[in-house]
């Protein structure tokens, strides 16, 4: 990787002190390959790897879309316009995705962004409207490819590359290894950075076994959480009913939890996602849909309550933890009755679990909810100040703000709650009355 000034300015705004080997092989390789496979595990910071070098293929005195990224979530197109802010490169970004506004999106190309990021139904339905002019498009980046794939955007994945006549240079990116593109991608000579292998070998990750003497596991789920001293978890199931199911047991049981999967509205997914990620919810239960791509938190504990049909989808879960420079660990949940799959090849270490009178405490988050964002001329500096000056709070009483176009939600200490939400009651943010509450 080549030593520039400018790029180093990026990473230190994003607070990043040092790049990985499979990012600085990423940023050779994007600048000097132009058909580039980037295949690495998830949490192993795939995203900073191609918009790292993308700050430079980017022509600031071009008025247009220069540079397109595809995702299966609108999560994952989310989690990749925040860090692109994070880096403050000057270059406007703009998301496309269902469920966000078509009229803001179009009004939004009237000042055209160099970088669009959006999930390929929504892109392919701006090029049938011709939404923005595609002749300066010179780069795309296809990330989680495979997940589009799985997930039946072949047909709108294939429009958009045909119509993308003046692309030099194609990235693809993924965690799942031995993966093939299909015909449409155009691909000749790919240039490979293969990290997964590398990584195939996970010393920081413990698996453990626990093992439920009745059918139904939830009384051994709420042990185990109890065992864990009620630290943050992830708990996947194989299903949206089990997901729903296990949440409401849990809520039932006393604890703080959301449920996230692909038959909730996007509001819904996204409030989910929002209130365990700033500490205001300290469980999430999802399906598969959670595994990857998604802007959460690094996971001490990952716990399968239903185990996947296919090794895949099992590590991709428990890429989750021990990621990075950090340690997890993975808990299998089984009936006396039930076989482990094929794929887990080595015999876990049984984990026998204590019975725990005291349940878990609650979140030390709760989540705010401010009826303004990025539209009314709201950012985070705006919401500290306003809590620290009119509603008497510290700032270490307050935790994630997060401010999306037209609403904001600050984590906020549970025992300040009220005492914020009465100082601020008759107070106007920035010469306007917002709606401010606890989140529902």
């Amino acid at each position: 990787m080549k030593n520039n000034v400018q790029i180093s300015e990026n990473l230190t705004k994003a607070g990043i002190s040092e790049l990985n080997n499979m990012q600085k092989d990423a940023y050779d390789a994007i600048h000097g390959q132009n058909e580039v496979f980037i295949l690495s595990p998830t949490g192993s910071g795939k995203t900073l790897a191609f918009l790292l070098p993308l700050i430079e293929l980017l022509d600031p005195k071009i008025n247009a879309v220069q540079c397109i990224i595809l995702t299966p979530t609108r999560e994952l197109t989310l989690q990749i316009e925040a860090v692109w802010r994070k880096l403050a490169t000057g270059f406007k970004v703009n998301v496309s995705y269902g469920g966000h506004l078509v009229a803001t999106e179009v009004n939004n190309f009237a000042n055209p962004p160099a970088l669009l990021i959006g999930t390929p139904g929504r892109i392919a339905d701006h090029l049938i409207r011709k939404s923005f002019d595609t002749s300066f498009v010179n780069t795309y980046i296809l990330d989680e490819f495979d997940k589009s794939l799985e997930l039946g955007f072949q047909d709108q994945m294939g429009f958009i590359l045909d119509s993308l006549r003046y692309v030099t240079k194609k990235v693809f990116v993924s965690a799942t290894a031995g993966l093939s593109l299909p015909d449409f991608a155009k691909v000749n000579k790919p240039y490979f950075i293969d990290y997964i292998e590398k990584n195939n070998l996970n010393e920081k990750l413990s698996t453990k076994l626990v093992i439920s003497e009745s059918k139904d596991k939830l009384e051994t789920l709420y042990d185990l959480i109890c065992n864990i001293n009620g630290e943050n978890a992830l708990i996947f199931c194989n299903h949206r009913d089990a997901v729903e199911r296990t949440a409401e047991f849990l809520a039932e049981k006393g604890l703080i939890c959301t449920f996230y999967h692909g038959g909730l509205e996007q509001e819904a997914r996204e409030r989910a996602l929002l209130l365990f990620r700033n500490g205001s919810s300290n469980y999430l239960i999802a399906t598969d849909l959670a595994a990857r791509g998604l802007d959460i938190p690094e996971m001490k504990h990952v716990i399968h309550y239903h185990l996947p049909a296919h090794e895949h989808e099992f590590t991709h879960r428990n890429g989750r933890t021990a990621r990075m420079h950090s340690s997890g660990t993975s808990y299998l949940l089984i009936h006396l009755e039930e076989t482990l799959p094929a794929y887990i090849k080595d015999s876990p270490k049984v984990l026998a679990l204590n019975k725990v009178s005291k349940k878990p405490n609650p979140p030390v988050f709760s989540t705010v909810y401010i009826s303004g964002g990025k539209k009314n001329k709201l950012n985070k500096i705006d919401i500290v100040g306003f809590f620290s000056q009119k509603g008497k709070l510290e700032k270490t009483d307050l935790g994630i703000i997060e401010v999306k176009d037209f609403v904001s939600f600050a984590a906020v200490k549970t025992d300040k709650v009220a005492v914020l939400l009465n100082a601020i009651k008759d107070q106007k943010m920035k010469g306007k009355k917002y709606k401010i509450e606890v989140a529902r």
